[in-house]
């Protein structure tokens, strides 16, 4: 099968993905409403601008996440190449410096975390659940021995003020929401190198008998899931001003869960960059309202939980009716 067939067959899917994330975009505004309604809080400023903050970091994840899972593949690390990077940036500007080479400097061990990945899927054989599992304890256990057990506080005025200050009014975390999705939309949906994503996704074998370089491929997917969880480790330690290594404990399964709400396939082959983001904000804004009526935060995992069992579900009934 050419790579025109599958670019011929993907356009109906593309339409799906427009009203799948319309339909997504529907329920956020319910739920918004709904918030708005029950309780008084909800529509604060300050409760919209910590929404939005809240949702800004696991939705870049998300977006990461989402490239991997597209090729059928799957990044455990995310949550843990967070607190690294957290502890790196802070480790690298508190020994003098510059913010901007230190910030480089922590995307750049992104970019090399993802090599690494895809190494040991390509090269070694080792399925992406393991060796992205391994990272994640290895970074942890790395992290801990860096800052002794503790944490890095960071001084720097500048670099802890960019994550809780608003421009025209938005939260500078939401801004970098939409700098790294613009990008992330181009890549995916309008370049080659996207189309090759899916193509992977749906049938390596295939695929490379078409011409797609498949190892390339795979490092690409995986360097963008770990250097866009370098980038959120960097805003969180700009966040909360320390370097912590066990910080975002736990954020790998909100990146995958929201990657999934939005559409995301864990079969492969099927995603978008929109619905990712508008996932992250949905489990964002069940948070954030769970916290405003007082419920239970234990329920808030229980309805991530059963979100994702539903629409894998359906997503396998899907796959087996378009058989």
């Amino acid at each position: 099968m050419s790579l025109d067939t599958t670019e011929t067959k993907a356009a109906p899917k593309r339409g799906m993905n427009i009203l799948f994330s319309l339909t997504l975009l529907g329920l956020l505004l319910f739920l918004w409403l709904l918030l708005g309604f029950s309780t008084n809080s909800f529509w604060t400023p300050n409760n919209i601008s910590n929404l939005l903050r809240q949702g800004a970091m696991t939705a870049i994840l998300a977006v990461g996440q989402t490239f991997v899972i597209i090729t059928a593949g799957i990044d455990l690390s995310v949550g843990a190449v967070v607190g690294f990077a957290s502890v790196i940036v802070a480790w690298l500007i508190t020994a003098g410096v510059p913010v901007w080479l230190a910030i480089i400097l922590t995307l750049l061990i992104g970019v090399a975390i993802g090599m690494f990945h895809a190494f040991g899927i390509v090269r070694m054989g080792l399925p992406p659940f393991i060796i992205t599992l391994a990272t994640l304890t290895s970074l942890r256990g790395i992290g801990l021995l860096i800052t002794n057990g503790s944490t890095i506080s960071i001084s720097n005025d500048a670099f802890t003020n960019f994550a809780r200050a608003d421009f025209l009014g938005i939260p500078s975390l939401f801004w970098m929401v939409i700098v790294v999705a613009i990008p992330a939309y181009v890549f995916l949906h309008l370049s080659r190198w996207g189309r090759y994503l899916f193509a992977v996704g749906s049938n390596s074998e295939a695929a490379r008998l078409s011409g797609v370089n498949v190892t390339r491929t795979i490092y690409t997917a995986y360097i963008l899931s770990s250097t866009c969880a370098a980038f959120v480790g960097i805003l969180l330690a700009s966040r909360i001003g320390i370097g912590n290594a066990t910080q975002a404990e736990g954020w790998e399964l909100q990146a995958i869960a929201s990657s999934v709400i939005g559409g995301t396939s864990l079969f492969g082959a099927v995603g978008s960059v929109q619905g990712p983001l508008l996932g992250a904000f949905i489990l964002a804004t069940i948070n954030n309202g769970a916290n405003l009526l007082n419920v239970n935060s234990f329920w808030q995992r229980i309805i991530t939980g059963a979100l994702i069992i539903v629409i894998v579900y359906f997503d396998q009934l899907r796959r087996r009716s378009s058989r």
